[in-house]
């Protein structure tokens, strides 16, 4: 069984990061956490998680913010209830050190965001920089997921030939087996042209092994003008990509491709780096 964190903002429920959660125990029971964060520091709690050598704890709303808070996790927890799934949640907002929602991504298996959600408090040009804080912080894979979308039924693998992206995969089919059958693109794309992808034998061996219905495939296209357009165009899919952190990127998401994937809120985005 998996441990799932669901982290909301308190005042924003995510359908759609809820019901990936739920497919997903269709399929093999798992255990959700729900974490209902504050909203006045729900964009920065990672940044202030960083900068924090004690503890810093956070109040919990007041007045309809507060109410907000507690329906949604009525909510969440008649939801769990409804669809038979093992579930905690974390009422003891007050309580809560951000530094410890960090924590909590260290024993878990997968965090889940809404991808609309999570940001609907900011502004255009901060969305990129939060998601960015979210991956960079978080101690396990994340899963960024639109409020609507087209349950997996196939895979698009993000190769760049680096130690990273690799990972990622290989961190996807330990946590989704079940979704290792879908038809699945291991997609290679650099600003600088190669006529091969690197170490082309050891990735298709490894990834053969998992995806059984597999294809290798080299964008002819320029993926700091084009990537998103293409991935956007292939429906029920979910990216699959490597690290994500402030200084390292894979070099395929160098200048934010993954994020203006999750931007446009088109396709689930999974995300893993060590």
């Amino acid at each position: 069984m998996k441990k799932i964190l669901l982290a909301f903002d308190g005042t924003h429920f995510s359908e759609g990061a809820f019901e990936f959660a739920r497919r997903m125990n269709e399929r093999f029971p798992i255990l959700i956490t729900g974490v209902f964060l504050p909203q006045i520091d729900y964009a920065n709690v990672w940044s202030y998680a960083e900068g924090v050598s004690g503890p810093l704890f956070v109040p919990l709303l007041e007045g309809e913010d507060g109410e907000a808070v507690q329906k949604n996790i009525a909510k969440f927890e008649s939801l769990c209830q409804n669809n038979n799934i093992n579930y905690r949640v974390h009422k003891k907002i007050s309580d809560f050190a951000l530094p410890g929602l960090k924590k909590e991504t260290r024993f878990a298996d997968l965090l889940i965001i809404g991808s609309e959600s999570f940001y609907e408090n900011l502004g255009v040009n901060k969305l990129n920089e939060s998601v960015k804080d979210a991956l960079h912080a978080s101690e396990c894979p994340v899963l960024v997921v639109p409020e609507k979308f087209e349950f997996p039924k196939s895979n698009i693998l993000a190769y760049d030939g680096s130690d990273d992206s690799v990972y990622a995969i290989k961190q996807f089919t330990y946590l989704f087996p079940e979704l290792c059958n879908n038809k699945t693109l291991l997609v290679y794309a650099k600003e600088k042209d190669e006529k091969e992808l690197p170490d082309e034998v050891y990735v298709e061996e490894l990834a053969a092994r998992h995806f059984p219905d597999l294809a290798l495939s080299k964008l002819l296209i320029n993926p700091k003008k084009f990537f998103n357009t293409w991935a956007k165009e292939k429906q029920a899919s979910i990216l699959i990509s490597g690290a994500f952190s402030r200084s390292v990127f894979s070099q395929i998401f160098k200048k934010s491709f993954v994020t203006d994937v999750i931007r446009d809120h088109k396709l689930p985005v999974f995300i893993a780096h060590r």
